[in-house]
């Protein structure tokens, strides 16, 4: 090889050189391109410069490859089917199946979305479109794929229902809210602190059930219209909220809250996957159900 050759060939020229070796004629070959006879012929002695071999053999009735040309052209055909094949496999590849999944802002915020890169990680061709919504969507108008949602059975026929989490009710507060040394509070004390309440308002019936007091209207409170900025008001130390287990599972296990009183309260609405047994798209849909019914396996394996 010449000195001064150090990089591949133009690619114009190897085509120029592929097209006449099938044909053994210039002028075909430039047809097939779409360019002069004299611009193949331009290409073909500008590459047998650059390789500073001779490639034809220039007949008076056409052109014959000499024993270079012979060996040359066998793998250069091979690389323009590689060439061909990768461009055809980059345009056939499947287009990513667009799923709609409709949640809460609550379950968004503290439970879907810390989650979402290890599910796109593993599902690279599903690609996920996510509705927050605190009211029921529709599988039809909204054009929802697949829903999780609260409420308790029955459901309607029409869809597949999986219990994702039962509904545990506990109170949730920062570590500095605990006195010095203990590692609860006294439910005579929970006077002295203020309740962070969300729309949910259940603090009433918790209070009754699961610590066994009753409400008084002079304990202090903060209102939210979401349980997670109801949860991230305890993290920052304004107050006690109460929360579903597995919504605060992973603040519990960092450590940026605790759980002051050692009780919980069993809701009567339960967390739920939900799809229509006529799906869009079965096969990413099932994908995207079973993906959250094995993370809601190991939060609460994990809690």
């Amino acid at each position: 090889m010449p000195e001064a050759f150090h990089s591949l060939p133009a690619l114009n020229a190897l085509r120029a050189f592929e097209a006449s070796a099938r044909h053994l004629n210039f002028r075909i070959a430039a047809e097939e391109l779409n360019v002069t006879q004299g611009a193949v012929a331009q290409h073909i002695r500008g590459l047998e410069a650059d390789l500073g071999v001779k490639l034809f053999e220039r007949l008076p009735r056409g052109l014959a490859l000499t024993s270079e040309g012979r060996a040359y052209v066998p793998n250069i055909r091979r690389a323009f089917d590689l060439i061909s094949e990768a461009t055809l496999l980059l345009l056939l590849r499947p287009e990513p199946a667009r799923l709609t999944i409709s949640v809460t802002p609550s379950f968004a915020t503290k439970w879907l979305i810390p989650k979402l890169p290890e599910f796109v990680a593993q599902n690279p061709l599903v690609d996920l479109r996510i509705l927050v919504s605190e009211s029921l969507s529709s599988f039809q108008a909204d054009g929802v794929d697949i829903a999780v949602r609260q409420g308790r059975p029955p459901f309607g026929a029409g869809l597949l229902v999986d219990l994702l989490f039962p509904q545990q009710i506990i109170a949730v507060c920062c570590p500095s809210l605990l006195p010095a040394g203990a590692s609860e509070i006294a439910p005579a004390e929970i006077k002295d602190h203020v309740l962070l309440h969300d729309a949910h308002n259940l603090w009433p019936e918790f209070m009754e059930k699961a610590v066994g007091l009753k409400m008084t209207t002079q304990l202090r409170r903060i209102r939210f219209n979401q349980t997670a900025l109801a949860i991230e008001a305890a993290v920052a130390g304004q107050g006690i909220a109460l929360a579903s287990r597995f919504l605060v599972a992973a603040d519990l296990a960092a450590g940026r809250l605790v759980q002051p009183l050692g009780v919980e309260m069993r809701g009567t609405q339960d967390f739920y996957v939900v799809v229509p047994r006529k799906q869009r798209h079965p096969e990413p849909t099932q994908a995207v159900r079973q993906w959250l019914l094995n993370e809601g396996d190991e939060t609460r394996l994990s809690s």
